[in-house]
């Protein structure tokens, strides 16, 4: 199947956005008047947009804005707003995410669409582009669209010819009349071709490739295959296409959440039924809800192992409707619901061990899965260890949304103490501690006031700073697991040695054994 692009223009988004925002007066001396859209540029003020008006009496792109109030003195002139104009685009672009879901930036003032083999769903390419201008005329907005074989072709089109729907193959046709300008090259090389005689895409698609790669550079030779459809370079979309993908459209909006309930649960299953067929699980579910307004609410789902389990899907869904402070509104109605699963991994069938471990591992999975639901992935955590022998860095908190990640954790011997404490004090707390010789285990403590009599002593266990992290000021210390009199195990650890004329050494509690 051919690729097939589609170009939206918007030819006066800045002035377009005013008007939407109610900036611009609609009645009265004004109501007729041209707007324009000026920025600092250089030491002054110059025009850098208009709308129609503007245009029509030659208000253009870098006239000053003093030229240009000689010229029209009732002109209503803005400061451009760029972080706005950028917003709004990038709403445009999530309100075409519900006829494909590569939709790339054009910029300036521009989207790009990749509707190969979707185009169908909507009546074809002649009423998607009927659809898009009264969606786009109803929010105030002028729009000039094109579909061809390639994302050059297209853009070219909607800047520098008249539009429309270019048939399969026909991409050179079209293109050949059109200014050498829909190359948009570099001025000092659109002012070479002009002075060479070279001034539409026919001239230099007659010429040869390699002189006028030796004349003008090779990016010129590329552009010209591209905008004339004889390579294609694809796009590169804001959200990258999703392992999975199934949707349902509405002939008319859905208002009903019930309804909208049920549309759900079947995406969920037929979902499960693809990743079945692909032997493959997902980790993260998206939903993404279109009102008839434009506008765009997506909900994520993540797991903390893949599953195709739609039962599951389906009540993780139900949590976080649940959880929302800010409830589904369908406004008008939701046109189209669709459901991606961006990030997919292998996923074999299994069966529970005969000790039932393998059930409550899925029982542990499937709470976590519900708590990241509701309460978000930043706020329930795991462990996971380090490859470090500091004690304090052994372990690391992490999301437990997210997959197990670092080294395994160290297996204890077999009928041995563990050799790290459950609880660690941070910072260790001092102690006051005596040992038979000096540079000994403890016979005794004394820890927030009480006093232990050790009756058991493992060590030491000199750990020497990271002197790639912490560099060589941090003293080593010599660990000892101490149990007392009464059972309590403590780990203790001594920094600094008995020498002659230096201070003596110190006793500090770092943890707990159980």
């Amino acid at each position: 199947m051919p690729r097939r692009y589609l170009a939206l223009w918007f030819p006066f988004l800045p002035t377009d956005r005013l008007r939407r925002e109610g900036r611009v007066p609609t009645s009265g001396a004004q109501a007729d008047a041209p707007l324009v859209v000026y920025a600092h540029r250089g030491n002054a003020l110059r025009l850098v947009a208009g709308d129609d008006r503007a245009l029509a009496l030659g208000l253009a792109r870098d006239l000053t804005l003093a030229d240009a109030r000689a010229r029209i003195p009732g002109l209503i002139a803005i400061e451009a707003e760029p972080e706005a104009d950028e917003a709004l685009l990038m709403r445009l672009a999530a309100f075409c995410d519900r006829f494909t879901p590569l939709v790339a930036l054009d910029r300036p003032q521009g989207l790009l669409l990749d509707i190969t083999g979707c185009a169908h769903l909507f009546g074809g390419e002649g009423t998607l582009l009927v659809t898009l201008g009264r969606w786009m005329q109803r929010g105030g907005l002028a729009l000039r669209s094109a579909v061809a074989g390639t994302p050059e072709a297209a853009h070219a089109l909607t800047r520098f010819g008249r539009g429309g729907i270019v048939p399969p193959g026909q991409d050179e046709a079209w293109l050949r009349p059109l200014p050498v300008a829909a190359l948009e090259l570099p001025p000092e090389t659109a002012l070479a071709l002009t002075r060479a005689g070279l001034r539409t895409l026919a001239d230099l698609a007659e010429r040869p490739s390699r002189a006028l790669s030796a004349r003008f550079g090779e990016d010129l030779v590329t552009r010209l295959r591209r905008t004339l459809g004889h390579e294609d370079a694809r796009l590169t979309p804001l959200r990258p296409p999703p392992a999975c993908l199934v949707e349902r459209h509405f002939a008319e909006p859905m208002l009903d959440l019930d309804g909208l309930q049920e549309v759900v649960a079947r995406l969920i299953a037929e979902a499960a039924r693809v990743l079945e067929q692909r032997g493959e699980g997902g980790r993260v579910f998206e939903l993404g809800f279109h009102r008839s307004d434009g506008a765009v609410r997506r909900l994520v789902i993540e797991t903390g192992r893949p599953t195709r389990d739609g039962k599951a899907i389906l009540r993780l869904w139900r949590e976080r409707i649940e959880s929302l402070s800010d409830p589904l509104d369908p406004g008008f109605g939701f046109d189209a619901v669709r459901l991606a699963v961006p990030v997919c991994e292998p996923l074999s069938e299994t069966q529970p061990s005969l000790d039932r471990r393998a059930v409550e591992d899925e029982a542990v999975a499937d709470l976590v899965d519900r708590l990241v639901v509701r309460f978000g992935r930043d706020r329930v955590l795991r462990f996971v260890a380090q490859d470090t022998h500091h004690p304090v860095r052994a372990a690391k908190a992490r999301s437990a949304a997210l997959p197990p990640a670092g080294i395994a954790w160290p297996a204890p011997l077999p009928h041995e103490p563990p050799t790290r404490p459950l609880q660690l004090f941070e910072p260790p707390q001092p102690v006051e501690a005596i040992a038979e010789v000096p540079d000994g285990p403890p016979i005794r403590f004394r820890w927030r006031r009480l006093i232990h009599d050790v009756a058991r002593a493992e060590g030491p266990e000199r750990i020497a700073p990271e002197w790639w992290r912490d560099g060589s000021s941090e003293p080593m210390r010599d660990y000892y697991r101490v149990e007392d009199a009464q059972g309590r195990r403590f780990w203790l650890f001594r920094i600094g040695f008995h020498e002659p004329e230096q201070a003596p050494p110190r006793w500090f509690l770092h943890g707990l054994f159980a």
